[in-house]
């Protein structure tokens, strides 16, 4: 049992790191799983924990953005007395969530039609390191074209996103969610650096569109898989999320903080080396 505990601990530690930073987490957990393996669970709850784990990594956006997510003021009550129940809403949070809604929608529906056909398809080694090298020169790429982009021009605010901008990070998303060793923050940061959205702009509402987007893809494999866990995958399971929780917490400080003063290229060749390393690896 210990050592399977400690098996949680280090899925929670790969979800933390990898989950933010534009490297893969599913990737990176598919591929620590090629080699530490939980050897007292079910197949099918090790498919739903590389997924429900991510919810530690949520519970850590939420808590870091609080202020900045949450829709309702904190006068509520006065505000209902004066001027109607509408008036207790933050207007300004309430359009964030609307385009982080509709950022959401190209994922949600195609992958809950083709969940299961995807990862049948792609969630192999092979795939994983075209994708994790695919993307990473994605990243170069982006980054040679914006270097010449004015700062002026870019959208510093999640005020200036668009509906449309929207739009086109949700598609983005999409090719993570089919694709895994995309990596879903990977793949919305590339599409919101396209579009003109400064670095720490497209960070931070790839944070937000996580919410939604991770818990639904949580809540979906746990109806999926059930709740007929045994005492030890309860513990593995809450063990992996806190873990990720704590770790997330550091990771996302990080890269805000990285990325005031550094471009994503680091990551972006990080992405070609592992992709290589995987491929050399399985030939």
């Amino acid at each position: 049992m210990i050592l399977e505990i400690i098996k949680a601990i280090l899925f929670g530690i790969v979800e933390g790191i990898t989950e933010w930073l534009p490297i893969s987490s599913t990737g990176h957990l598919i591929l620590v799983e090629q080699f530490v393996k939980f050897t007292e669970v079910s197949p099918e709850f090790w498919n739903m924990f590389q997924v429900v784990i991510q919810f530690g990594a949520i519970l850590a956006v939420v808590l870091l953005y609080w202020n900045k997510i949450w829709p309702i003021t904190r006068n509520k009550k006065e505000a209902i007395s004066e001027k109607g129940i509408l008036s207790c809403f933050n207007k300004k949070i309430m359009i964030l969530w609307s385009k982080i809604l509709v950022a959401c929608i190209p994922a949600a529906v195609i992958g809950i039609f083709f969940d299961e056909v995807f990862e049948a398809l792609f969630y192999n080694p092979f795939c994983i390191a075209l994708a994790l090298i695919v993307f990473g020169i994605a990243f170069i790429i982006v980054e040679n074209v914006n270097k010449n982009r004015k700062k002026q021009n870019l959208k510093e605010t999640n005020d200036e996103i668009t509906y449309k901008d929207a739009i086109i990070v949700g598609i983005f998303q999409l090719l993570a969610a089919i694709f895994p060793g995309t990596s879903r923050s990977g793949a919305t940061i590339i599409g919101g650096l396209l579009i003109g959205l400064s670095r720490p702009n497209a960070a931070e509402f790839t944070f937000y569109l996580a919410i939604p987007t991770m818990l639904g893809a949580s809540l979906l494999k746990l109806v999926k898989f059930g709740f007929g866990f045994t005492s030890i995958e309860l513990m593995i399971l809450l063990i992996g999320m806190f873990v990720s929780f704590i770790v997330s917490v550091a990771v996302i400080k990080f890269l805000m903080n990285y990325i005031k003063k550094h471009n994503f290229k680091a990551f972006g060749y990080y992405r070609i080396i592992l992709g290589i390393i995987i491929l050399l690896f399985i030939l």
